[in-house]
């Protein structure tokens, strides 16, 4: 298993100190879902899980259907010590960058805790600025019970936010892609445009403002000619 450990930097120092041990305590397991989509806020979740209470079935969200996941989210937040969901939104996506967006959305996430963990297991090989010795762990969510239940209820909350966008724009079919740039969410953009969800700095988004841009433009001129 890949990883590479932390400690959290002092100020003005941001290197990485190999951790040669693990203190005991709360472990708590971060992952996002939604960096890839064109649309819609990335959202982090954290997880302590009690060792009491053990939950089947847990696995990467990715591998699981819908109606499994719906299933485990209710009991993860049921059997959890403490979970926390985070976002960051479009307005910091676009600012900010979708890396350090996902980051600052894990960073809430753990400092939404109830409860201060003492070590923090981070999906991906990315970590989040935090004040608790922390390790990213590539394929976590496969590997870390605690992972596998954060990416569960990052998931599924945002797949109902998607589904909750749907309502008020249906045009975009946010509630089947949930967002991703299929073919059909690709037409629904050329068709109307981007909405107040899109992200304005990814590429595909981009370009279609540019080409509604340069219709609008177009026809302006030829109004006025």
């Amino acid at each position: 298993m890949r990883s590479r450990k932390s400690l959290p930097p002092p100020p003005l120092l941001f290197e990485q100190v190999s951790l040669d041990w693990h203190p005991p305590g709360l472990v708590a397991g971060v992952d996002e879902a939604g960096r890839g989509p064109l649309a819609g806020p990335v959202v982090a979740a954290a997880v302590i899980l009690d060792d009491l209470r053990p939950i089947a079935g847990l696995d990467d969200s990715k591998k699981l259907t819908a109606l499994r996941r719906e299933a485990l989210f209710d009991e993860i937040r049921a059997k959890a010590l403490c979970f926390a969901i985070a976002e960051a939104s479009v307005e910091e996506i676009d600012q900010l960058n979708i890396l350090q967006a996902t980051l600052l959305a894990m960073r809430r996430a753990v400092m939404g805790l109830r409860l201060k963990p003492v070590r923090v297991l981070v999906d991906g090989n990315q970590l989040p600025r935090l004040d608790v010795p922390s390790e990213a762990i590539v394929k976590g969510d496969a590997l870390v019970k605690s992972i596998s239940a954060a990416s569960i209820l990052a998931k599924v909350h945002r797949d109902r936010w998607c589904n909750e966008v749907h309502e008020h724009f249906p045009h975009y079919g946010f509630s089947a892609h949930k967002g991703y740039g299929t073919v059909v969410h690709m037409e629904a953009l050329r068709a109307h445009g981007a909405c107040i969800h899109h992200r304005r700095s990814f590429a595909p988004v981009a370009q279609v403002l540019v080409q509604s841009s340069s219709s609008s433009l177009s026809v302006s001129q030829g109004i006025g000619a």
